[in-house]
């Protein structure tokens, strides 16, 4: 039986710290029908060099100004040529078997993903699960650990220039509204540091999810706001014995009570 295409993107941009670890986790799958595609937003640093080191395992390799990671993530998506496609960013990194469980459990399904473990410091801290019955409330889905077929892309779209932080969310919830069939495979995937941008810039990422949920189920609107404020105020409370004084959690929960146009200004 011939083993599906499973075409892999890596977007990075001045990643010469860890960027040769994301490699390596692609060219050493135990699954072998791999294209890779690597997308560098035409870094000045030495990225460049470490991927030229590997230059017999990357299909695609363009480097050149970008306009954002979705940009970039579509400059990738262009390239491929799998039935599936992955995506994974320079400072993440893929078990060593985690296509090969991914194109196990494909079957007739459109989006397959599953667990992936944070690190901090160097050292593994959690596993985070994902589960797409609840897509319309939060992203709880993990993108790193995500593959879709490459069909669903050419029918409902790449990645929305409109986001910055929250097109992850914006893509896996038009899927999933649009009636694309997901998986789980209950087995950790993938690997990501904590410090991404949608990390650093939590409730922007945040907002942006608000507007991706208002868009796709407006007749969700008020429902929408109350996962959103209930979301961001438990964010709020977990760093607030590190970053916020009382006075201003307080303030930040209530500007979440505001009008939605207020969240936009």
């Amino acid at each position: 039986m011939l083993k599906p295409l499973v075409s892999i993107i890596t977007v990075v941009y001045n990643g010469e710290q860890f960027i040769e670890g994301a490699i390596q986790s692609v060219i050493n799958q135990s699954y072998t029908n791999i294209q890779y595609i690597v997308i560098d937003g035409g870094s000045t640093d030495n990225t460049i060099n470490i991927i030229n080191r590997y230059k017999d395992h990357i299909a695609v390799f363009i480097s050149e100004r970008d306009n954002g990671i979705s940009d970039a993530f579509n400059k990738g998506l262009k390239q491929a040529k799998g039935e599936i496609v992955g995506i994974l960013n320079a400072d993440d990194w893929y078990e060593l078997d985690g296509l090969e469980k991914v194109v196990t459990n494909l079957g007739d399904n459109d989006v397959v993903y599953g667990d992936l473990r944070l690190w901090k410091d160097e050292k593994p801290d959690a596993i985070f699960k994902g589960d797409h019955d609840y897509l319309t409330r939060e992203m709880t889905i993990n993108h790193p650990t995500v593959f879709v077929r490459r069909k669903c892309y050419e029918k409902y779209g790449g990645f929305s220039m409109d986001f910055r932080y929250a097109m992850d969310y914006d893509l896996l919830l038009r899927l999933r509204v649009n009636g694309c069939k997901f998986a789980y495979v209950p087995s950790v995937l993938s690997n990501m540091r904590w410090g991404g941008v949608s990390d650093k810039y939590w409730y922007r990422a945040c907002r942006e999810s608000l507007f991706i949920k208002n868009k796709y189920m407006p007749q969700r609107h008020w429902l929408n706001r109350m996962y959103f404020a209930k979301h961001i105020a438990a964010i709020a409370i977990g760093k607030s014995l590190q970053y916020l004084k009382l006075g201003a959690l307080v303030k930040l929960y209530r500007s979440h009570l505001s009008p939605i146009k207020k969240l936009y200004e």
